[in-house]
């Protein structure tokens, strides 16, 4: 049979990426079905006429489905669906709330309840073969020290409400893993792109360079806070690459995989690294991270600085992602998570060329 692929988050990054990878991976071969929300056709469609022009897809291998994942059945036209039904082989739900600011409520209706329909959905098909679900390290929540892939422990508390809301979502699709060939993908903090640094929008690693980028005009600047905990950051190449093998791959049916750095840098060498690379200097002194984050209550500063202060808490926590199964299923596929090293100078080179523009930065509220 024809391999029907089903994505949600269309047409953001990750999602597009990852079409492409799949389709290399199976020479253009098998039928593309993109969800996408009302208010993202035109993007989407553009997204579309570039994806099919690059693997010399025919038009009727990728198909746009206007649709909802916090609605019943995803609001997909009966006819559509009936389709779907024999045509959809594996299913990607990427498609979340990604940000550390997001109110409970909405972070709840789409990454919770919005996960639970895709569930009930994916339960539909008829020769579904494998379903992935992009989750995220961060489930993990305050709980530190070493974290195993094997573990859903619910923690003490969460960071903020992507953590919690995205904890909830998993534990809904850890319970459809004994009725459906389950893939869990847990990425740490995602960067761009380790060879050419593209990226889409500048959050995560991004806030540290705002912070430095707009600070740039003083004589020097310090560190923040002592800088001991480590930051996980993997580049979107090896998550796209490693979670389209996993999905492909029989031995990653029923199991869940931390796509994180196995060697990850301290808070304090990555500041140093980025501020060589922007401004070849070095840190100078440091600055009491409760006074940092003391100066982000203030809007007009966070909007200033181009930092969201619930980044902060990743430089204080200490928990550490155990990456054994993925690393396990892995060594035979040439795919490795490249070290922070390798992509830092096409990371600093992308922000330095596109820092001005408003759609790589994050709306701070």
């Amino acid at each position: 049979m024809e391999y029907g692929y089903f994505f949600t988050g269309f047409p953001g990054f990750i999602s597009n990426q990852l079409i492409r990878e799949v389709l290399r991976k199976n020479e253009g071969n098998g039928k593309v079905h993109v969800l996408v929300l009302p208010n993202m056709m035109d993007q989407a469609n553009t997204e579309r006429a570039a994806i099919i022009q690059e693997y010399s897809l025919s038009e009727s291998q990728f198909e746009i489905i206007r649709g909802d994942i916090t609605a019943i059945g995803l609001a997909i036209d009966p006819e559509i669906q009936a389709r779907l039904e024999r045509e959809v082989t594996h299913v990607f739900h990427l498609a979340a709330i990604y940000d550390l600011a997001v109110p409970k409520e909405i972070a709840y209706r789409v990454n919770v309840k919005g996960t639970g329909n895709v569930n009930e959905w994916t339960q539909t098909l008829k020769n579904i073969r494998r379903y992935t679900y992009f989750s995220t390290a961060f489930v993990a929540g305050k709980r530190e020290g070493i974290l195993y892939e094997n573990e859903l422990i619910k923690p003490s508390g969460f960071k903020n409400f992507y953590e919690e809301t995205k904890y909830e979502a998993e534990v809904l699709v850890e319970a459809l893993k004994s009725k459906v060939p389950v893939t869990i993908i847990r990425p740490g903090i995602v960067k761009g792109h380790s060879r050419t640094g593209e990226t889409i929008k500048f959050d995560g690693p991004y806030f540290i360079m705002n912070f430095i980028d707009r600070l740039s005009f003083l004589p020097f600047l310090p560190k923040l806070g002592k800088g001991e905990s480590v930051v996980n950051l993997v580049p979107v190449d090896y998550i796209i690459e490693a979670t389209t093998y996993l999905t492909f791959a029989d031995k990653g049916a029923g199991k869940t995989y931390h796509l994180t750095d196995p060697k990850p840098y301290k808070v304090s060498e990555l500041y140093a690294m980025m501020m060589y690379e922007l401004m070849k200097k070095q840190p100078k002194g440091a600055v009491p991270l409760a006074l940092a984050k003391g100066g982000l209550n203030f809007k007009v500063l966070r909007r200033y600085l181009g930092v969201e202060k619930e980044a902060l808490d990743y430089f204080t926590w200490k928990g550490n992602f155990d990456s054994s199964q993925s690393q396990e299923d892995l060594k035979d596929s040439g795919i490795r998570c490249p070290d922070f090293k390798e992509g830092i100078t096409a990371m600093a080179a992308f922000y330095q060329e596109n820092k001005h523009k408003r759609q790589f930065q994050i709306n701070i509220s």
